[in-house]
């Protein structure tokens, strides 16, 4: 087999060589390279491969279908919406990812932003370096606040827990109610949740119906003075009308990681210039620790397949 990664796992290179010997001592090939968005640079490193590994960087039909031995995908990423993968199953392709490797390091930044928000620490930071004091930005504790978790998988119910720890109230809102979700999250309709979380945070995927979700009839909906988390997928929530939200005091501050496109940012994005904001350049899933998981997995995920016992399984 051809193995094609076309961009870093994030990993160091002895990390890497580990996870790759063993396929070169089976007998596979194995090429890496550094990120490029170029389709037509993607097509010439990718196309006698037969594994393709990715993470974040977008996979376009058309380098799927000029790759004519290429048999499975391999993301190291949670969400998959950056691979065309109805081009993948027209063709039979498999696709795993690797789900799970970032769970702690997301849910870590979720509550990162909301104690950051909550205690004022950015302007707190600011006044301190300009030898100034805290009158007028003594904040409040998160764990007298209610906080509403939209889409409670993995890393929603992690984050659920991060809070719960704290002593806050917990909303939740998925699609289907399992039964064995904790009993601490008291699900409700999304309407109810909006209306009543002090703390919305999104960790919900990027489909048909979450697009767009968090746009200006859902930000109305929110309690006056209440913060938005998006560590979840940009697209989910509409930018602008969030930007306009904290504009006019309707919401009292927002933690965003991911955004639209991936960054460097156009300097004139509103969410950049939006009062009590603070805005992380797509970093939630990316700890020491999680790149380690994530490697493991992806490589995992290679031997698997090769077994005919497909881990992680998107197609």
């Amino acid at each position: 087999m051809n193995i094609v990664l076309l961009e870093s796992l994030g990993v160091s290179e002895e990390t890497l060589a580990a996870c790759v010997r063993p396929l070169l001592e089976a007998g596979h090939s194995f090429q890496a390279y550094e990120r490029d968005t170029d389709p037509q640079v993607q097509i010439q490193r990718a196309k006698d491969a037969d594994v393709l590994m990715i993470a974040n960087m977008p996979l376009r039909g058309e380098v799927i279908s000029a790759c004519p031995k290429l048999k499975f995908i391999d993301v190291a990423f949670t969400g998959v919406d950056h691979v065309d993968l109805e081009a993948a199953r027209a063709r039979g392709i498999r696709v795993s990812n690797a789900a799970g490797y970032s769970t702690q390091a997301v849910a870590e930044l979720a509550v990162c932003m909301m104690l950051s928000l909550l205690r004022n620490v950015p302007q707190v930071e600011a006044r301190c370096r300009a030898g100034q004091t805290k009158d007028g930005l003594v904040g409040c504790e998160l764990g007298s606040r209610t906080v509403g978790i939209v889409g409670v998988g993995a890393i929603g119910r992690r984050t659920a827990a991060l809070c719960h720890a704290f002593g806050a109230q917990i909303l939740g809102y998925k699609r289907h109610v399992r039964g064995d979700e904790p009993e601490y999250i008291r699900f409700v309709s999304l309407d109810e949740l909006l209306a009543q979380s002090d703390i919305v945070s999104l960790h919900c995927p990027l489909n048909d119906e979450s697009r767009g979700l968090m746009g200006r009839e859902n930000l109305s909906r929110m309690k006056k003075g209440a913060l938005l988390i998006n560590t979840a997928r940009g697209p989910v929530v509409d930018a602008q009308a969030l930007a306009d939200a904290l504009e006019s005091g309707a919401l009292g501050g927002a933690g965003i990681d991911v955004f639209e496109t991936e960054p460097p940012l156009d300097p004139a994005h509103p969410l950049l210039r939006a009062p009590n904001t603070i805005v992380t350049p797509h970093v939630a899933f990316a700890s020491a620790e999680s790149m380690e998981a994530r490697c493991k997995i992806v490589f995992d995920n290679i031997h698997k397949w090769m077994e005919g016992d497909q881990a992680n399984v998107i197609l």
